[in-house]
């Protein structure tokens, strides 16, 4: 957890990265900016750290060792050195133009921010904060001319809306630092270039890693064999899915057996379910741990994938958030036609 009540905001440089792909230039300022007004600083950390409300933090990693990771050595040297700030400002950024090659990838204003007086898990730390503004919004003006006012319009930045950033952490060097990012413009999938070729993170492996791993092999599970090939009714698959999200969302700490008892329950399932663990841990080259605590900002964020909602036919959408016994499934043989009973004591 962080918090950045009594955080500084030290120094700052702007630089433009284009987009390579498209032959945009890198256009670099030739010192940082001296920030006086305390009106405009405030407004600067407001922009830059208001979006970073989850407690999901990641590692910097490279194949052939962290010393080849780019940012984590510009980080580090700057950790070491603040004298060398507008040094590194010039490094990262001209490695984040070399990254934006793709051709969707935006250019736009680049910042590299130092910061003091964070509290990361209680320590209190530096951080370097990186970010990227790509899309600009129109603002309306109504200023006054004589004894009219009149109307105009000016394109800036909104400050509630950070499109790209990064939170370097001056903690747990050895692991690759502690990092949080955060990517708005990133829904498509094709500009990964922000997490994967310009920081090059993994997801830190702690309790938020460890929810997320087990509640995406859950999802896994119940996709690929808790389905209707294996001649699982779809209601029976949105309870199963109701059932692991609640036990995740009603419990601080994850126990393995326990949740096999309350939320599998039926022995052959359990089978099924061990084999298919054992195959995800294969597949994906992670271990799933059987015991940790619960983190909700993580539970919160898978939610969303578990669908609760049972389609038939265009006709109607079902949503399932109460107890599968309360759902009867049956066939009619006059009409030809599945159907399903509806269980229930009050209609809103």
């Amino acid at each position: 957890m962080f918090n950045f009540d009594d955080i500084n905001l030290d120094r700052i440089v702007v630089h433009n990265v284009g987009n390579k792909h498209h032959e945009e230039t890198l256009k670099l300022s030739k010192q940082g900016i001296q920030l006086e007004d305390d009106d405009v600083r405030d407004i600067l950390l407001k922009y830059f750290l208001s979006a970073f409300n989850k407690e999901e933090f990641y590692n910097f990693q490279h194949e052939a060792g962290l010393s080849m990771n780019e940012v984590y050595c510009f980080a580090t040297e700057f950790f070491e050195d603040n004298d060398s700030f507008y040094d590194q400002s010039v490094n990262i950024a001209m490695h984040l133009y070399d990254k934006s090659n793709h051709p969707n990838i935006k250019g736009g204003e680049f910042y590299l921010v130092a910061f003091s007086g964070c509290i990361v898990d209680g320590e209190v730390c530096d951080a370097l904060g990186i970010f990227k503004s790509e899309n600009k919004d129109t603002f309306l003006k109504v200023y006054q001319n004589q004894e009219n006012f009149e109307l105009g319009c000016e394109s800036g930045i909104n400050i509630k809306k950070l499109d790209k950033g990064c939170l370097i952490f001056n903690t747990e060097k050895e692991n690759g630092y502690k990092v949080c990012i955060v990517d708005k413009t990133n829904k498509n999938g094709e500009a990964i270039y922000w997490k994967e070729d310009f920081l090059n993170l993994k997801l830190r492996e702690d309790d938020f890693y460890h929810t997320q791993n087990y509640l995406e092999m859950c999802k896994g599970f119940i996709g690929e064999v808790y389905n209707d090939e294996n001649e699982v009714a779809k209601a029976d698959q949105i309870d199963l899915m109701n059932k692991s999200i609640n036990f995740f969302k009603d419990k601080k700490e994850f126990n393995e057996d326990l949740f096999k008892r309350e939320v599998i329950e039926q022995p052959e399932v359990m089978n099924a379910f061990d084999e298919y663990k054992s195959y995800y841990q294969s597949e994906h080259d992670n271990d799933i741990n059987s015991e940790f605590n619960i983190n909700k900002d993580a539970v919160k964020g898978e939610q969303r994938f578990f669908k609760q909602v049972l389609k038939l036919d265009k006709n109607f959408h079902v949503y399932i958030h109460g107890q599968r016994k309360f759902l009867e499934k049956g066939y009619d043989a006059a009409r030809d036609m599945s159907f399903y009973k509806l269980f229930f004591r009050e209609e809103n």
